[in-house]
C-alpha cells in the first residue's frame, strides 16, 4: 500500500486523561524515521522536560489550537494558534499550557 491512515483512536494515549492526552503515531502509521505525535495538553498541564542528545532527533512543534509555552535552558517561547518552532536535537525543553485554554498540537520528529 502507497498510503497509512491512522487516528487517535487507534493508540492509547501515553498521559492522563487529567493532562490532556498524547498519542505516538508512529507504528500505527508504520514509519521507518519520522516520529508523529498528537497532544492535548489541559491548562495548567505541561510535557516533562527533556531532549534528544541520545537519539539525534530534531523536532517541531505546531499548535493547532490554543497557545502553550515552550521552556528551554535559557529562553522560553510562546506559540499561538499556526505557530511551530523546530528544536535542535540536544536543546532541552519543556512544554506548557499556561492558558485557561485546551492547547492542541502535532509534533513531528526525525534524526538529522
Amino acid at each position: 500500500m502507497a498510503y497509512q491512515i491512522a487516528a487517535t483512536d487507534d493508540v492509547e494515549s501515553v498521559i492522563d486523561d487529567e493532562h490532556g492526552g498524547m498519542w505516538f503515531l508512529r507504528e500505527a502509521l508504520d514509519t521507518d524515521e519520522l516520529g508523529v505525535t498528537v497532544m492535548r495538553l489541559e491548562p495548567g498541564s505541561e510535557g516533562r522536560p527533556h531532549d534528544h542528545g541520545d537519539d539525534g532527533q530534531e523536532e517541531v512543534y505546531c499548535v493547532v489550537d490554543g497557545e502553550v509555552v515552550v521552556e528551554f535552558d535559557d529562553e522560553t517561547v510562546t506559540l499561538a494558534e499556526n505557530e511551530a518552532v523546530r528544536i535542535d536535537p540536544e536543546q532541552r525543553r519543556q512544554i506548557r499550557n499556561e492558558s485557561d485554554e485546551l492547547a492542541r498540537l502535532v509534533l513531528v520528529g526525525a534524526p538529522i
